[in-house]
């Protein structure tokens, strides 16, 4: 069943949030009346917000994607010499390319991937691609003229047969706190080569939006911080048959797969022998809800009533979402050591823990009716 949401508003927050709202996510805003570079179709975007996701070929030309792969192996050899430095690692595996390296460092160093994963760090051609005039010029027609990044953005580094970086079926918001379900959050998935069913690519359930509503998630899968959306709930809370409604999506290099944040998705198992980098980037309304509050505020890229308005990267980028997450969960020592391999987040505060592991340990004993806004479902 879905969460039911608290019923009354806690002291000092407000309203209650929602517990549904379709039409956040089956509804276009009113389109802009002038086209821009890299604008969709009106076919497009009904199907963005008809099905939940869009897949679009050939958006990028891999001469505008260079920058982004050097950029990821600037940072994979960042981590080797930091790793070799604090004597974690004895070969650093300089050689290897950018879909082989992390491989070898995870194989020396279990987690490493996880490290990377955790750093969060933007270099100048990942705030390029973030706030890139294009990409901006779809989201005006996802979420309107004001548009800031989500502090959620991930660099996915998925080494091959990895369970860390494998995700189960879930919806973005049950990462997030409930008073962020009325918000609009869409999401660019861009892999940094062919992704396909054999390397990773993701599946989606299409439709599984439409209800507005979140379904009940279990944490956490395996030995991962994950939550998952059983099969179950897909069908019987958000209406959905998994029979027909799954939808393989293959990406080629330079496309983009835009996501909402209710429609159900996972990423399939890397059978390859090499590394399905992917990044994805998130962007939602500056003044909604963001569902991370307390933890990293979102970053304004775009504005009709500022048009001179600019990322204030360095502001964004000062705040480290990763270590706040763990401090919230107890982790302190976590949050200091730069190669912990473990991630804590509010969602686990959120969800049934079913599995505990690594990364739910610091959660023991706590007592998980402090944080209104977190509430168990």
């Amino acid at each position: 069943m879905a969460e039911t949401g608290p019923t009354d508003s806690p002291p000092g927050e407000g309203p209650a949030p929602p517990v549904c709202c379709p039409e956040v996510y089956t509804s276009p805003p009113p389109q802009p009346t002038e086209r821009k570079p890299g604008q969709l179709s009106p076919e497009q975007v009904r199907q963005f917000f008809d099905e939940g996701y869009l897949l679009v070929k050939d958006y990028f030309t891999p001469e505008e994607l260079q920058p982004v792969r050097e950029a990821v192996e600037e940072l994979v050899d960042d981590l080797a010499q930091r790793m070799h430095k604090a004597g974690k690692i004895t070969d650093t595996h300089k050689d290897a390319g950018l879909f082989q390296r992390l491989t070898l460092l995870n194989k020396e160093y279990p987690g490493a991937a996880v490290v990377l994963h955790k750093k969060g760090k933007l270099p100048q051609a990942f705030r390029d691609l973030w706030s890139h005039e294009r990409l901006l010029n779809v989201m005006e027609q996802f979420i309107g003229p004001e548009i800031a990044g989500h502090p959620i953005w991930n660099l996915r580094t998925k080494t091959p047969r990895n369970e860390e970086v494998t995700v189960p079926w879930h919806q973005d918001n049950a990462y997030l706190g409930v008073q962020s379900l009325g918000t609009l959050q869409p999401t660019a998935w861009i892999p940094l080569l062919d992704a396909n069913k054999n390397n990773g690519c993701m599946q989606v359930v299409r439709g599984g939006h439409r209800k507005g509503i979140t379904a009940r998630h279990l944490c956490c899968v395996g030995g991962t911080w994950y939550v998952e959306l059983p099969e179950d709930e897909i069908e019987n809370t958000l209406g959905c048959d998994l029979k027909n409604d799954i939808v393989t999506c293959e990406v080629p290099y330079g496309g983009v797969l835009f996501l909402n944040n209710a429609i159900p998705h996972r990423s399939l198992e890397n059978n390859t022998d090499q590394i399905r980098w992917s990044l994805d980037l998130r962007w939602q309304h500056p003044e909604k809800p963001c569902g991370f509050e307390g933890i990293k505020d979102v970053i304004p890229m775009r504005s009709a009533k500022n048009p001179d308005l600019k990322p204030d990267w360095e502001k964004f980028e000062s705040v480290d979402r990763t270590a706040n997450q763990q401090r919230k969960m107890n982790n302190e020592s976590g949050a200091e050591d730069e190669f912990d391999t473990t991630i804590q987040g509010p969602w686990m505060l959120r969800w049934e823990i079913v599995n505990h592991n690594k990364h739910t340990r610091s959660l023991l004993g706590e007592d998980r009716s402090k944080n209104p806004i977190w509430t168990k479902a």
